[in-house]
């Protein structure tokens, strides 16, 4: 796999090499986003308030040049606004040409770019949201999630033109955990691949995407659909991970498989938009985990060209295994986005 990896590597260079000389110089532009939100939330009493004030900020650096051959290389750079361990979330180098789509650097994977979920348009969310900023799941405890992104390794992906509709995307990272590292720690390799169909028929927008990712001795897989008609978008989507996942030879499994399943649907009107939805999470973390129940309504409004009004009005109930906690509530978040 590895020689493979560096024989193509190697015929991409050869491609693009020579041809720079009369392309522009590539200058990075600036975006990103800012978010800030309120919120208030009840939970049982055992668990104590966690926040009142959110936010999540991020400064975006891209840019491109197109070579003599018509090859378009470039660059992009994603900055944590936060305080973290590091202050760089993504950073890749991209090469587009008729042969489809190369990465190489620090992002996401094929499956969870290609993962298609549930709509919603809230500040909260039922999917891998951040419905654990305002109330506890409890320790070992986690949120309902069908796409298991397995975080921003160091990785080459390569995503295929548009045929048809069909589009299919693979992604190999030598490690985990070199999102954070230098240098590679665990030897987990990360092999992540998916397939995608989008096509309108008559008014009628659907979107289907197959994803799945292997690391250690285990592996992740979801499905998910999107349809479009009118003014509504309704979707769901389901995923398992293997109690094996991410667990190498050395390390202990979990006790069973993860499980989650979505289902949603969003009303557009001129700038404003609603969701409804609902999602399950079977979770394990060892012998501990929880299974949680979540619903949420959102609601966006666009107030002007990149400033956007949103919120979350939610409830969840946790049923805790092994020595995790149950516990169970509901909340309201509201506050604006800003786009630039």
């Amino acid at each position: 796999m590895k020689k493979i990896l560096i024989a193509t590597s190697a015929l991409v260079a050869v491609a693009v090499a020579g041809q720079a000389q009369a392309s522009e110089k590539i200058k990075l532009s600036v975006g990103g986003y800012m978010e800030q939100w309120a919120g208030v939330a009840s939970q049982d009493d055992a668990f104590a308030n966690i926040n009142a004030f959110q936010s999540d900020t991020e400064i975006h650096f891209k840019g491109s040049t197109t070579l003599d051959n018509g090859i378009e290389v470039g660059a992009a750079i994603e900055l944590e606004g936060e305080s973290s361990s590091s202050m760089v979330d993504e950073q890749y180098l991209y090469i587009n040409g008729s042969f489809g789509q190369i990465k190489l650097g620090q992002e996401d994977g094929a499956a969870a770019d290609m993962g298609i979920t549930a709509p919603a348009v809230g500040p909260v969310g039922v999917n891998d949201g951040d419905l654990t900023n305002w109330v506890s799941m409890g320790t070992n405890g986690g949120i309902a999630d069908t796409v298991f992104d397995g975080g921003d390794a160091k990785r080459l992906t390569y995503y295929t033109p548009v045929l048809g509709g069909f589009r299919v995307g693979v992604s190999y990272a030598d490690s985990s955990t070199s999102e954070a590292n230098d240098k590679a720690t665990d030897g987990d390799e990360v092999v992540s691949a998916g397939i995608e169909y989008n096509a309108d028929f008559d008014g009628v927008s659907l979107g289907l995407s197959a994803v799945g990712e292997h690391q250690g001795q285990g592996e992740w897989f979801s499905v998910g659909t999107n349809v479009g008609f009118g003014n509504f978008t309704v979707g769901a989507s389901y995923g398992q991970k293997d109690k094996d996942y991410g667990v190498n030879e050395n390390g202990t499994a979990n006790a069973d498989d993860t499980t989650g399943f979505d289902v949603g649907v969003a009303y557009s009107m001129d700038a404003a938009k609603v969701s409804l939805s609902y999602a399950n999470g079977d979770i394990y973390n060892g012998t501990n985990g929880n299974e949680v129940n979540t619903v949420d309504l959102g609601l966006a409004y666009a107030l002007g060209a990149g400033v956007d009004w949103k919120t979350s009005i939610f409830w969840f109930d946790s049923d805790g295994k092994g020595t995790t906690a149950d516990n169970d509530g509901y909340g309201a978040v509201t506050g604006i986005k800003l786009s630039f």
